[in-house]
């Protein structure tokens, strides 16, 4: 017999006992069936008897193990309810499970500590760099500069391109705070995409033709558009324009940025594609992280705060979708999300 259970263990502690009364009943020369009715009985309450006092020996000893598993008091018989019907080995199992749950929760709370601290210090560096610019050129002028009329203007000018970094960073943080709060109360609207993006792709216009680059949107001939989605407009429109404008500063000079859509059944595919300089392999997985930069210097240099994909990503995500992008080094790069495909207003 194999000793798993408390019932085979109590079982094989009331053998011996009854094996002990028939032996001492047959040399004291008992009728068989009367040694026969006698083991039987005592076998049965003897194994009852250990089964109980097992059970209550476990819950005894198992008692502070759930008192701390459980987080709160626990009586015994509480401990006895909880083990009816288990085995000790059930009970062995559950606790690893919950050791290995608790195992994993520790292991994302330090990965959470590690991206807060590095987050924490991603801010300070971003914020840093514009205020020292800013306080640099303030200290110049204030030291006789403002009197020299070859670098107070210049100098003017340089510190309000810092000033308006530093707004584009605060409100890109700003952006990602509210996203995180308030992703729960999306807008949902119907709207032609198409038409939406035909209107942020005129907006940004004078932004593309520094670096003459041409903007096109597939479809946008023939308003209103097949393309009707259901989705946070304004939210929407933030994908766009941020992707838009991170395809002017990151295409190529005299290139194009095409915005195009597929039908997908159920969704509509958006598409923003550029022809620019395109992203590596090893740099393709990290692109969504705040303030990771592909290219820092010309990211800096454009004015950008590094937060823009990551919120792009957050959108996306809470729209019940995911980002996708693919690009080859030179030959550019595409990015895509699929939005929920609702009826045209005409049908």
């Amino acid at each position: 017999m194999r000793i798993k259970t408390k019932e085979n263990a109590s079982l094989l502690m009331a053998l011996v006992p009854t094996l002990m009364v028939a032996g001492a009943m047959f040399w004291g020369g008992k009728v068989w069936w009367l040694i026969l009715i006698v083991s039987v009985v005592v076998f049965a309450l003897l194994s009852l008897f250990f089964l109980l006092m097992m059970k209550a020996y476990v819950a005894y000893k198992l008692k502070p193990i759930y008192s701390m598993v459980l987080s709160r008091d626990v009586h015994t018989t509480e401990i006895v309810d909880e083990m009816k019907d288990k085995h000790v080995e059930n009970i062995s199992e559950e606790l690893t499970a919950w050791a290995n749950d608790n195992d994993k929760e520790i292991s994302r709370l330090k990965d959470s500590e590690a991206f807060r601290k590095q987050y924490l210090g991603n801010v300070a560096h971003e914020l840093k760099t514009p205020i020292f610019n800013i306080q640099g050129y303030i200290s110049t002028l204030l030291d006789g500069g403002l009197e020299d009329e070859l670098i107070n203007r210049k100098y003017l000018e340089r510190a309000e391109k810092s000033i308006d970094r530093l707004i584009n960073i605060v409100n890109d943080l700003d952006t990602i705070s509210k996203l995180e709060n308030d992703m729960n109360r999306l807008k949902m609207e119907r709207f032609d995409i198409v038409a939406l993006a035909k209107e942020i792709v005129e907006q940004l216009e004078m932004e593309a033709s520094k670096r003459n680059i041409q903007l096109i949107v597939k479809g946008a001939d023939s308003l209103p558009s097949k393309f009707w989605v259901v989705a946070d407009k304004h939210y929407s429109g933030q994908v766009l324009v941020n992707l838009i404008i991170n395809a002017i500063h990151y295409g190529k000079e005299g290139g194009f940025v095409k915005v195009k859509f597929r039908d997908m059944l159920d969704k509509v595919l958006v598409e923003v594609e550029d022809n620019g300089v395109g992203i590596s392999k090893e740099d393709l997985p990290r692109i969504f992280e705040r303030f990771y930069r592909v290219d820092k210097g010309r990211s800096r240099e454009q004015g950008g705060t590094g937060l823009g994909l990551a919120i792009v990503k957050h959108i996306v995500e809470a729209h019940g979708e995911r980002m996708n992008v693919r690009s080859e080094l030179g030959e550019g790069t595409t990015f895509a999300f699929a939005l929920k495909k609702k009826e045209s207003a005409a049908n």
